[in-house]
């Protein structure tokens, strides 16, 4: 047997600082829980005695305005719009087979929220791929279909604003996509 090799760790990449992640008055983001939403701005608001930063992110479809502490927006998983890679990989992950777990379907259901809440669009995609039903293909229970309906309404909406398309235009580019495949 020859000498144990010693290997050294892989340090992790740098984590970008908040400098560097910041967000202007009109871009567009996206919230793990709540999708993509538009930066009004960012304020300074007193909370109890304390002067706190925050970004305020507007979600047109959901009527709802989110203030996100400035120093929790990296733990909160406020990003950025993805990249067109990214939504190339979450569309060519469309095209893909079905994986259904066979476990029980309420395993499956937390595990696909999960996978929605993430916020991540390959996620999202899988869950939408997973769900999706052609018209040959048994119906859906009610769950299902809330779940599919809540995962294809995020992806949508972050192709729309990544491709600066409408949502409708958006929804058709997805529902051939899981036609074709």
């Amino acid at each position: 047997m020859g000498k144990p090799v010693l290997v050294k760790p892989i340090p992790p990449r740098p984590m970008k600082t908040l400098e560097e992640v910041t967000f202007r008055a009109g871009d567009h983001v996206v919230y793990p829980t709540h999708g993509v939403g538009k930066v009004l701005g960012i304020d300074s608001q007193e909370i109890s005695g304390h002067s706190l930063q925050v970004i305020t992110v507007h979600f047109e479809k959901d009527r709802m305005t989110l203030r996100v502490p400035v120093s929790k927006a990296r733990n909160s998983g406020l990003r950025r719009l993805s990249s067109r890679k990214v939504m190339d990989t979450a569309l060519q992950t469309l095209k893909g087979r079905s994986r259904v777990k066979r476990t029980m379907w309420s395993r499956r259901a937390q595990e696909y929220e999960a996978k929605i809440n993430s916020g991540d669009p390959v996620s999202i995609a899988e869950v939408v791929r997973d769900l999706h039903r052609n018209a040959d293909q048994p119906d859906q229970s009610y769950s299902e279909r809330q779940i599919y309906q809540a995962a294809l309404d995020r992806l949508v909406r972050e192709l729309a604003a990544v491709e600066d398309i409408d949502e409708q235009s958006a929804t058709q580019r997805l529902e051939q996509l899981l036609k074709a495949a």
